[in-house]
């Protein structure tokens, strides 16, 4: 199943000139990392701060996209300027899940999100992200297999958020059919990544 994911080689060739500069400029891998889980929390407690109201929806599309962007940009900077670093994958694997829950949690809190299918999505997106690593542990490759990894959570989060954020549509009951099948799908993911780690260790 196609993933947003197949797209980060593209993207990282966009953002490769960008990421010379900062490396340049003396801008670590690491840096770039704690700064997008910032970024994430600076965004969650917009969200948290104002719940009622809309604006701070359209905070999470160009945050997520940012986020992406530091993400590839973090990446680069480790494996292409040596600066990879223990401290870099274990700041890597954790601040992807700290910076879901921080933007997402928040969502909660406003009113025609589903509370519950909120935290379910959140704590499913950690699993997704365990499964993923768990790959390494049983001696085959970190799992980045779709159909609801990082990059499309945050292509149909961001993509929600916008919608509500400018009225485009009005809550609903589809929020909780669009959550619940985010949700279904990484399940999927979760199975994916489980399954395709045993095969490639087979």
């Amino acid at each position: 199943m196609v993933s947003v994911y197949d797209l980060k080689p593209k993207f990282q060739g966009l953002l490769r000139p960008l990421c010379r500069r900062m490396a340049q400029l003396g801008i670590t891998a690491n840096q770039v990392t704690v700064f997008a889980a910032v970024l994430s929390f600076g965004v969650g407690g917009c969200i948290l701060w104002r719940p009622d109201e809309r604006w701070p929806l359209l905070l999470i599309p160009g945050g997520l996209f940012l986020r992406m962007a530091l993400n590839a940009i973090d990446g680069m900077l480790a494996r292409e300027h040596d600066m990879k670093s223990d401290l870099g994958a274990i700041l890597n694997e954790l601040g992807d899940v700290v910076a879901d829950a921080a933007m997402y949690l928040p969502l909660a809190l406003v009113p025609g999100f589903p509370s519950w299918l909120v935290v379910v999505a959140v704590l499913l997106a950690t699993i997704v992200e365990m499964t993923g690593v768990i790959g390494i542990q049983i001696g085959a490759s970190r799992r980045y297999d779709g159909p609801m990894g990082k990059s499309d959570r945050a292509f149909w989060f961001g993509l929600l958020a916008l919608l509500l954020g400018l009225s485009a549509v009005e809550p609903g009951r589809w929020i909780g059919y669009a959550l619940g099948a985010m949700n279904v799908l990484m399940v999927l993911t979760i199975v994916r990544r489980s399954r395709q780690a045993l095969a490639e260790r087979s």
